[in-house]
């Protein structure tokens, strides 16, 4: 049998396909002119044109294919074709200096880019990651030089990239895309996300996987395991085959499950919950059996608009959501701004540390006004479905009282104009910061439940970006210290009558599973393709067994200690 290639595994499945590979050219060009600037400032004009060409009929095939949303994501692109900046940089460049277009507009891009690139903040960076992709576009319109994209598969294709930008997602034909492998990437990044989304396996963080792989070989990958065979022998084939076939039946019997509550072997129930981020999701949500959202990001309600969305806006998605869930519980985090999260048309102060700096919660009581419109939204849907709210980012009992102040205070404003809301709303917090663990005890006598967000509470817990690649080993949801924040906060629910939910990427890995049921934890949200084979595996385990387990983990040393003693113990 071949040996394969391994990275991180990210998104589950079986697939095989040609390798599409996406491989960068070295651009290299002159840096002065035999031509006169005039000719020069002619030429850059064509390139201009053309990359806009490309990418309004790139937006106009995803509009088609994909929606409005995902054609939003080339917006950005668009616009930096026109910004008079630039584009003043750029001439001044070839008149002055008597640079090529290609020279003067690589230069003025480049700088651009890297001031974004090193800025604190996602929402920069991923601007920067936009400036990148439009100046390849044009300095290749400029070379004449055709670089292969993701426009150009034929057949059924596994993605070879060093990474997967949104822009570039857009561009693909869904139809053909059978998996996704990069060089980069880790369980939160955009490739992983996207894979899950589109239910394709992935595996991410090979490092070299762009030049290991060459276009046209023939692909086997495991989402599950991480392994890649690269024009495997027969033997390797028909053992990945094998695998294949029996995963086809294990989807199969999935949608058994579909309808059924989640059980576990010794007769316990646990709710399995969706995570949605737009309004279309719960279409997804439906269609895996979720038995209801955990986790309603409204944030990108704020983020895919020129403006802040209206009070009217706002309702009718809070309003189609929750008629679609029907009696099934809607879990709606307010606001989450700030951080990696930012509002073009909201400019929020610079800040040295973001993530620990005004977002969630805290940009919510300091913008009262846009907080308010969205929770009298909220308490007008309410009436449409099962409307629970929680406020993300608490890191004090002062914080909570203010905002559910302003809860109180809305619900009399709208009371008083005679608009109906229902009646008992539950509230809850986010807990993602590690004093809001540690004092839950308080917190639970006040709240209504707690939800655990795994991805924050981590990255502070450890005090490491779970963005940066040179820290990323310390991304760890098995560690001893996260653990008994995760149980402390549990115990403290329960003692009150309180349940737990947990919707950060820990709440869906079958890995993690065990302890968190032995832990006591009730509510699991994730991404909806995860839901089914989290109900399957959930089936095949005894919560009693798991309590001694858990407890027993809880005095191990280190991640790697817990995640063996887990293994070990399941298949002893």
């Amino acid at each position: 049998m071949n040996n394969p290639i391994h990275g991180i595994p990210v998104s589950r499945g079986i697939a095989f396909g040609q390798a599409h590979v996406i491989q960068k050219h070295n651009l290299s060009f002159d840096t002065y002119s035999s031509l006169t600037a005039e000719e020069e400032v002619t030429r850059l004009q064509i390139a201009l044109k053309e990359a806009e060409a490309d990418l309004v009929h790139i937006q106009d095939k995803v509009r088609d294919e994909q929606g409005v949303h995902n054609a939003a994501i080339l917006d950005a692109q668009i616009l930096a074709l026109h910004d008079p900046e630039l584009l003043e940089s750029v001439a001044g460049k070839i008149k002055m200096q008597f640079r090529t277009a290609e020279n003067a507009f690589q230069e003025a891009t480049s700088a651009y880019i890297y001031l974004f690139a090193e800025m604190d903040d996602e929402y920069m960076q991923e601007r920067a990651s936009d400036l990148k992709d439009v100046m390849r576009r044009v300095l290749l319109h400029l070379s004449g030089i055709h670089e292969r994209s993701m426009l150009d598969m034929e057949g059924d294709s596994i993605i070879i990239a060093d990474d997967v930008t949104p822009s570039e997602t857009a561009q693909m034909d869904l139809s053909l895309v059978r998996g996704f492998i990069t060089n980069q990437g880790g369980s939160t990044s955009h490739s992983a996300i996207m894979a899950q989304t589109l239910e394709v396996p992935a595996i991410v963080g090979t490092r070299n996987s762009t030049t290991t792989i060459h276009h046209g070989d023939f692909i086997m990958m495991n989402g599950m395991t991480g392994e890649i065979f690269v024009n495997p022998d027969q033997t390797t084939q028909a053992t990945i085959m094998d695998q294949y076939e029996k995963y086809k039946r294990e989807k199969k019997s999935w949608q058994t499950l579909k309808n059924k509550p989640t059980t576990t072997r010794d007769g316990n129930k646990v709710e399995l919950l969706a995570n949605i981020g737009i309004p279309q999701d719960v279409n997804q949500v439906l269609q895996h059996g979720a038995e209801g959202i955990g986790l309603y990001r409204t944030e990108f309600l704020y983020m895919e608009t020129n403006a802040l969305p209206t009070e009217e806006e706002q309702f009718e998605a809070y309003k189609y959501v929750l008629e679609k869930m029907g009696d099934k519980p809607v879990t709606v985090r307010t606001i989450d701004i700030g951080g990696d999260k930012k509002l073009p048309y909201l400019p929020l102060p610079e800040e040295k540390n973001p993530f620990l700096g005004l977002r969630a919660v805290r940009f919510a009581l300091q913008e009262p006004d846009i907080f308010r419109t969205q929770i009298r939204a909220l308490l007008r849907a309410s009436v449409y479905g099962n409307l629970k709210i929680m406020f993300p980012m608490i890191a004090t009992l002062e914080e909570y009282h203010q905002a559910k102040a302003i809860v109180t205070e809305e619900k009399e404003h709208l009371a008083k104009l005679q608009v109906p809301m229902a009646d008992n709303i539950d509230i809850g917090i986010m807990v993602e910061i590690p004093s809001t663990a540690i004092l839950a005890k308080q917190f639970a006598k006040e709240v209504n439940f707690f939800s655990i967000g795994t991805n924050d509470l981590i990255q502070y817990t450890l005090a490491a970006d779970r963005m940066n690649e040179n820290v990323a080993y310390l991304y760890q949801p098995f560690h001893p210290s996260i653990l008994q924040l995760v149980k402390n906060v549990i115990d403290a629910a329960h003692a009150e009558n309180k349940w737990v939910g947990m919707c950060g990427e820990m709440a869906g890995s079958i890995t993690a599973i065990p302890i968190l049921l032995g832990l006591g934890l009730d509510k699991f949200s994730m991404n909806s393709p995860a839901i089914l084979p989290v109900r399957d595996t959930m089936r095949n385990l005894h919560k009693q067994d798991l309590a001694v387990l858990a407890n027993e983990a809880l005095t191990l040393r280190t991640a790697e200690e817990v995640k063996q003693f887990i293994e070990q113990t399941l298949h002893e």
